[in-house]
């Protein structure tokens, strides 16, 4: 349990409130210690130093960190007392990652019937030279990559819903398919349009 604690997502914000990452709970404690970085309360926007943090008591349904001598409050956000800068991060291709970008939607005729029955299709099919990548694939229900095959969606006559290309990095696509309601202060919709739940 206390691991499982400790390697829940912390919302990092640099020294502008600007979201930068996400780190474990363990990791963002390592910094708060270090005093690389302040817990941010989101009901108030207070912040708290190693020494304030460790001193709050915690309510009883809030999860904490355990240690021989008290109890942590897991931080749910926090800012970086230094970086100001905004990461130039790049987003994996994966399945899990795909499935965020194109929101769990075929792309040829805007169904979202669940993930076991929407398959990766390459625009420029594989064997006619397509790579797998963000600019080649997009997902697509069994029906419609059935029925596009070994075509091109134009010689499908299978318009695209949207063109495929790399998304831009936001913290969702770390966040491990868990929606954490307080970084909804600090986070845009639009950072929440990437469909967590898979069901």
């Amino acid at each position: 349990m206390a691991t499982a604690v400790l390697k829940q997502p912390t919302l990092v914000l640099n020294r502008n409130w600007q979201p930068v990452g996400v780190a474990s709970v363990a990791r963002s404690l390592v910094m708060l210690w270090n005093d690389t970085a302040r817990v941010v309360d989101p009901r108030d926007f207070q912040l708290y130093t190693w020494d304030d943090w460790t001193r709050l008591r915690p309510e009883s349904d809030e999860p904490v960190v355990r240690t021989v001598r008290f109890e942590i409050k897991v931080p749910e956000v926090i800012s970086l007392t230094k970086y100001d800068k905004m990461h130039r991060r790049t987003v994996p291709f994966t399945r899990r990652n795909l499935f965020r970008r194109d929101e769990f939607t075929c792309q040829y005729c805007g169904s979202t019937p669940g993930t076991s029955e929407l398959t990766i299709d390459h625009v420029l099919p594989k064997s006619r030279g397509g790579h797998t990548s963000w600019q080649n694939c997009v997902l697509a229900c069994v029906r419609c990559n059935h029925r596009k095959a070994d075509r091109t969606p134009k010689e499908a006559h299978m318009p695209l819903k949207s063109g495929p290309k790399q998304p831009s990095w936001n913290p969702v696509y770390s966040a491990k398919n868990v929606r954490i309601e307080s970084w909804d202060r600090f986070l845009s919709e639009a950072y929440w349009n990437v469909n967590l739940d898979e069901n």
